[in-house]
């Protein structure tokens, strides 16, 4: 499963990030989680807030931080 966090590097970012690890860790899964912080990409994408979560290429959420939990889910 690949994960990827979208966003500039800002607080909220940060913590979307930290949030998606820990989830995994809880769930005991290794998801391929990876930080894009490419403003060009991050449009390209159609994405218009940050920090914004994509599964497997489908945006799942965009303009909040999951929590743990809201991020278990998307792992589902």
């Amino acid at each position: 499963m690949k994960i990827e966090v979208f966003g500039s590097g800002c607080p909220n970012c940060i913590r979307a990030y930290e949030n998606i690890k820990k989830a995994a860790e809880e769930l005991n899964v290794s998801p391929e989680v990876v930080k894009v912080e490419d403003m060009d990409e991050i449009i390209s994408k159609g994405i218009m807030m940050t920090p914004a979560i994509a599964v497997e290429g489908e945006i799942k959420m965009s303009g909040k931080v999951p929590t743990v939990q809201q991020a278990k889910e998307l792992m589902k």
